[in-house]
């Protein structure tokens, strides 16, 4: 097996589909079926055959209202050798964008396991012999590197065991990995930690010999020997190795957590990687930071997660203030003790609001009008001061005499993330300064 979490979902998916196959007879629903002729003795023999194919089609609907159909569907989307597979399964039309090939693969996949069947019980036997087609057409002649690395700080709904990220990377529930290393699953805690988790092909793409005669690349001109792909049908970076490529990815997908809802998220220190099914194998992740706290992923909120994740994938900037901004965040979320992060987080609102420098004082009012209301702005503006005030302290390593400092940083920490968000988003012009300024000229005409 190349891919078990593939597996697992397929499992899941066909195995709800059967329930729901089985329903829909028992209401009344028939599979339809055609006379053959078999070859016999002197007088010829007829049967009749279950068209399965038609019924499974008819059924669609139903079926992809499934809890476990878009899991599987996004998987398949993102892995090369669907259309392999569906002309190895005779299909009339290979669909071009990858969510119909998908769906078609899904739709194919229940034909082969339910073949010629009125009956629809989950058949493991039958389950693995479709898979095994599947797998071969999807893996054939590749290597699969599996990274995992636990995700601290986060749990995930009750009912979600997954949640797909796109191009191989996906968060799991640690205790859904049943071959996952202990020390990965359950760390220092009670309850199992959530993995995330990279997948990394390497070998020849499946199809890409293939082709109409003369239409292949010129002698030469072949991919570089070793840049693998990932699932997704990306590379995975010139010449990096599955470690390096894993590490960027993690990062990136721990930035986008960050920026998408509060909470004190890490990553482990040690990450664990294999080929295939291979031994696990630890490796220094590289990173810092303890969680504070643990914030739910509701289900509702898995979708937006996940296009989220592939906006700042996008459109995280390599270069200005805005880079600069980010990362001074990444590095107050990292510090161990929320006030030593006011430091990071004032030089990052600095960069991004008050490019005259710290003597012109306009720091609180630009941060007050982007992100407070009329009636709270004044208030908001007194706070930040204050809490600039406080930086002199952390300076000096002294703990603030006054309670309230944590909170007074802890709200710093949320209006930069916010600010850092919609700029990401497009709600704002990445020009920060230039918008405060308007809108305090529009307050002051207003008054």
């Amino acid at each position: 097996m190349h891919n078990r979490t593939l597996h697992q979902l397929l499992e899941a998916f066909t195995s709800q589909a059967a329930g729901r196959l089985e329903a829909e007879t028992a209401d009344g629903a028939e599979v339809p079926f055609e006379l053959i002729e078999e070859p016999g003795g002197s007088a010829p023999l007829y049967c009749y055959r279950p068209l399965t194919g038609e019924f499974i089609r008819e059924c669609l609907g139903r079926l992809t209202a499934l809890p476990t159909y878009a899991p599987a569907a996004r998987m398949l989307a993102d892995a090369d050798g669907v259309d392999t597979y569906l002309r190895g399964r005779a299909e009339p039309r290979v669909p071009t964008e990858p969510r119909e090939r998908a769906d078609a693969a899904l739709r194919s996949f229940l034909g082969h396991v339910f073949a010629e069947r009125s009956e629809f019980g989950f058949d493991g036997e039958r389950f693995e012999l479709a898979y095994a087609e599947l797998e071969r057409a999807l893996y054939e002649g590749r290597s699969m590197t599996t990274v995992i690395a636990p995700l601290l700080g986060v749990a995930l709904d009750a009912g979600t065991s997954e949640i797909p990220l796109g191009d191989g990377l996906s968060l799991q529930s640690g205790d859904s990995l049943t071959d996952a290393p202990s020390d990965a699953v359950w760390g220092e805690y009670d309850e199992p930690n959530v993995l995330i988790v990279l997948t990394i092909g390497e070998g020849p793409t499946p199809g890409s010999t293939g082709g109409s005669k003369g239409a292949g690349r010129p002698k030469g001109a072949g991919r570089p020997k070793g840049a693998g792909r990932s699932q997704g049908g990306r590379s995975p970076g010139a010449g990096r190795s599955p470690r390096s490529t894993a590490r960027a990815r993690f990062r990136r997908a721990l930035t986008a957590l960050r920026l998408f809802e509060r909470g004190g998220y890490a990553l482990g220190p040690i990450a664990w990687t294999r080929a295939d099914t291979g031994m696990w194998r630890p490796f220094a992740l590289g990173t810092s930071g303890r969680p504070r706290g643990v914030t739910l992923i509701p289900a509702a909120e898995e979708d937006e997660l996940r296009a989220f994740c592939s906006l700042v994938s996008r459109r995280t900037p390599t270069g200005g203030e805005l880079a600069w901004a980010l990362a001074r965040f990444e590095m107050g979320r990292e510090r161990l003790a929320p006030f030593e992060a006011l430091t990071d987080y004032l030089l990052a609102l600095r960069a991004l609001l008050e490019p005259e420098g710290q003597a012109s004082g306009r720091l609180a009012q630009r941060l007050a009008v982007l992100c407070a209301r009329p009636p709270d702005r004044a208030a908001l503006a007194e706070r930040t001061a204050h809490a600039i005030s406080l930086e002199r302290a952390v300076i000096a390593g002294l703990a603030p005499a006054q309670d309230g400092a944590d909170a007074l940083v802890d709200e710093l920490s949320e209006n930069l993330r916010a600010l850092l968000r919609d700029v990401l988003c497009g709600h704002l012009d990445a020009d920060l300064r230039e918008v405060a300024d308007f809108l305090l000229q529009e307050a002051a005409a207003a008054v």
